[in-house]
């Protein structure tokens, strides 16, 4: 299994000399995220994630978790770990103080839940979806609620889940089957099934606290009549604690390809004791803080195992001997050269560089937003911030995914046929990379989400705050003298952006199927200018600290190479998605579907 090492010296790059994290930081107020402190949560943060979970990544995908009548038990360590980790503090990072977090902002967070992500998918879904649940409680739920739910969960002694998906129904929510009855005490009585639940139930906590879709018996059709719940695996005891067993159940885990010891349950409620959160048939409202949340983190995951591809690849690819180089040996003391310097194999290795680190800038950047969307002192702020994360949010979960899948598929091909073999670990990688397309939305939605919701359906606003903000940077770095050949590039993508939303929006006027027909590649489009954005704001940085001779020229002078290998290699990639987005539905919509084949 390739070693993991957090990246801390490109993460700190990023909050300090591309985004500029202590600023932000102060301009919040959030006196305690000094650079100090910040440094310290970053380096134990990385110990536990090097030390802790990465030794548990194989042998978990290779245990599994069991099941046994109704009951789940995690891989070994994997307990052990997870209150390690309460104790730690590391849940509380982030949450309000006022339920005993720490107060951190939400971005610091996510730096930590990336080197999590790295060292062990699998385990992470844990913490990552109880974040979620806390996040979803904390915005929508009673004081009352939160005293119960959320102190406990801040505490690392209960998880939470998100009980979305049914049997016949996955993106469709708005027939779904499971109901709530009220009740003479105000709660309600919850009756149905759920299935693909993630962390729905195992060994790792006190209390399991799901967050339930249903339907009130008089609600209306449709989306408009779901309503969200809490249904807590144990009820609360009249102290708080987790006391009498409500009737929540496992009925069985599936069996996957990937993240194997993540326990992805089927869950049935059986008149369940639940309690609603906000208002009645608003349900769904609520639950996108949640599903919003968990998108962000699901994005995070193809960096996260394209990171962790990339170190074990780059460390094969300078340890392999196979062949001479084109140009003469360059191991002559040595029966053959390592592959690193055959240019295939850089040209893999280059393409996980570039990715790996313009996604990071991409969800660093990301994380920033969510601190301003929650703290920024100006309504105006905070709904600017809101808007650029609407946008981006589809972005990051479906561009971070595909482009993290096929750098794991990079990461395996390095290795050749041994990286086929299981014990060198790196097909583990891509079959735990290859949910992170579909769940949390498939990348399909994400993408008719992007296109038809977010940007036509703000007639073009919420594109705008981005674009506007590449204009901007493009008109002060016209004339960068060694990188305006770039500059110059991304100006005119950017301008295409606008262009190709126009053409589509106007197509889908006449035949709604275009913006179904164009969405996937728009988004793919959209991916690849955003990185070329985030990979000129770091090529500035890096160049601007070789002219001041100033810091580790060897880190910015590599910044410098891939930055010209991404707009060289990659970039190019956006005219094959600008034709097949232009061409149209008819090509996909003409064929009869009895004609498709068998």
């Amino acid at each position: 299994m390739p070693e993991y090492k957090a990246p801390l010296r490109d993460t700190r790059f990023l909050i300090d000399e591309v985004f500029d994290f202590p600023a932000s930081y102060a301009a919040l107020g959030a006196v305690d995220a000094t650079p100090d402190m910040v440094a310290a949560i970053l380096e134990e943060g990385a110990k536990f994630c090097e030390q802790v979970l990465a030794p548990l990544n194989r042998s978990g995908d290779e245990e599994e978790c069991q099941f046994d009548n109704g009951v789940v038990t995690t891989p070994k360590g994997f307990k052990e770990a997870f209150a390690q980790y309460g104790e730690g503090g590391w849940m509380s990072l982030a949450a309000d103080p006022a339920y005993g977090g720490q107060g951190l902002p939400h971005s610091l967070g996510l730096l930590v839940s990336e080197m999590v992500g790295a060292s062990n998918t699998s385990w992470g879904m844990y913490p990552g979806l109880t974040h979620g649940a806390m996040s979803a409680i904390h915005a929508h739920g009673s004081e009352e609620q939160k005293q119960t739910y959320l102190v406990r969960m801040t505490e690392g002694r209960w998880t939470g889940t998100m009980c979305l998906t049914e049997a016949h129904c996955g993106t469709d929510l708005g027939i779904i089957k499971t109901r709530a009855v009220p009740q003479a005490d105000g709660s309600y009585a919850i009756s149905g099934s759920k299935i693909f639940i993630s962390a729905g139930e195992h060994d790792m906590s006190e209390n399991i606290v799901h967050l339930v879709l249903a339907k009130l018996p008089d609600a209306p059709a449709g989306t408009r009549g779901i309503s969200l719940f809490i249904v807590p695996k144990f009820l609360a005891d009249a102290s708080g604690e987790a006391g009498e067993r409500n009737g929540v159940s496992c009925g069985s885990i599936e069996h996957k390809m990937g993240i194997k010891a993540s326990a992805t349950c089927v869950i049935n409620f059986d008149g369940a004791t639940g309690y609603l959160i906000g208002e009645v048939n608003k349900g769904l409202n609520c639950m996108f803080t949640m599903m919003n949340h968990a998108r962000l983190g699901t994005g995070m995951q193809g960096l996260c195992l394209g990171e962790a591809s990339f170190q074990g690849a780059l460390k094969y690819a300078n340890e392999r001997l196979q062949m001479r180089a084109l140009t003469g040996p360059k191991a002559p003391d040595k029966p053959a050269d390592p592959i690193i310097v055959h240019p295939d194999v850089r040209r893999m290795l280059l393409t996980m560089k570039a990715f790996n680190e313009g996604n990071r800038a991409l969800a660093y950047f990301t994380a920033q937003l969510l601190d301003q969307a929650h703290s920024a002192d100006s309504a105006e702020q905070r709904e600017e911030a809101e808007d650029l994360l609407a946008l981006l949010t589809p972005i990051c979960k479906a561009f971070m995914t595909d482009t993290g899948l096929e750098v794991t598929n990079l990461g395996m091909q390095v290795f050749g046929g041994h990286g086929y073999i299981r014990e060198w670990g790196m097909e583990q990688l891509v079959r735990d990379c290859r949910i992170a397309p579909i769940y949390e939305g498939t990348n399909g939605i994400q993408a008719l989400d992007l296109l038809g919701r977010k940007v036509l359906g703000s007639q073009g606003k919420l594109l705008r705050g981005f674009t506007r903000i590449v204009h901007k940077f493009c008109e002060v770095q016209a004339e960068h003298p060694q990188l305006k050949g770039y500059v110059a590039q991304l100006a005119t993508l950017n301008q295409q952006w606008g262009e190709l939303t126009q053409k589509i929006g106007l197509a889908a006027m006449k035949n709604p199927d275009e913006v179904g027909a164009a969405s996937v590649d728009y988004l793919m489009y959209s991916g690849y200018v955003a990185l070329a954005y985030f990979w000129l704001r770091m090529a500035v940085v890096a160049q601007q600290k070789l002219d001041a001779g100033s810091g580790d020229a060897a880190f910015y002078q590599a910044k410098l190479a891939t930055c010209a290998f991404y707009f060289k290699r990659l970039l190019p990639r956006t005219a094959a998605h600008l034709a097949a987005a232009e061409a149209g539905s008819e090509c996909m919509m003409s064929l009869p579907a009895e004609h498709f084949g068998l």
